[in-house]
């Protein structure tokens, strides 16, 4: 399986395999319930990015049910720490989907789902989650229903690596936290913290970015 730079899925895919390298690389520093907790983080970092791919490609079901054309829009969702695109499907349905440059010149316009994939005329759209039946939480900020003139500078700004990281990287003030809480169930010293606080932050980040974070 292989993502250009310019994938909607090059980004998470990218992140998972940073997460991944760190967690291994505390492996060496770890005692044996240390190494057993740092490879439960592995399995479930493979897993769920598995699962999420699944849903992006069509091999597992993302809830839209049969295949249909449907009317689309695209709504950018901002809730406490959270930022993401979703296509707001008539009638009724929310679909969550991985950011791609084109959303933001994205129009109300009729798009078709064969079951697998969402197409409209100009791009496909990988869903980021299961559709749902009710409003996202948070703040919902709809696309203009003309172009933005400047969403072509805006999205060169937006699908800078180092911008989505520093976006992703908000929920990592829990790190230390969790850290602590590391250290005080399984003991360790300083090393120990460190190593948590670094595997803690990675899986922060890693969880925004294959939630599908949208950085725009």
């Amino acid at each position: 399986m292989r993502f250009g730079p310019g994938h909607p899925l090059a980004y998470p895919v990218a992140v998972t395999i940073g997460a991944l390298a760190i967690t291994a690389a505390w492996a060496p520093f770890a005692d044996t319930d240390q190494r057993a907790a740092l490879a439960t983080v592995a399995l479930a970092i493979v897993g769920y990015t598995g699962f999420q791919l699944g849903i992006a490609l069509g091999l597992l079901p993302n809830g839209l049910g049969p295949a249909a054309e449907v009317d689309i829009k695209r709504t950018r969702q901002e809730h406490r720490l959270v930022s993401r695109s979703w296509l707001e499907i008539t009638p009724a349905t929310w679909l969550p989907v991985y950011f791609d440059p084109a959303l933001l010149t994205l129009t109300e316009t009729t798009a078709e789902y064969t079951g697998r994939a969402l197409r409209t005329t100009e791009l496909r759209l990988y869903p980021s989650g299961r559709a749902r039946g009710t409003e996202p939480p948070g703040r919902l900020i709809d696309n203009p229903s003309r172009p933005d003139p400047e969403a072509s500078a805006l999205a060169t700004d937006a699908t800078r690596p180092t911008r989505r990281l520093l976006l992703d990287a908000q929920s990592t003030v829990a790190a230390p936290f969790a850290a602590l809480l590391w250290v005080y169930i399984d003991g360790g010293g300083l090393v120990t913290f460190l190593g948590a606080a670094c595997v803690a932050a990675a899986v922060t980040v890693w969880l925004a970015a294959v939630r599908g974070s949208d950085p725009s």
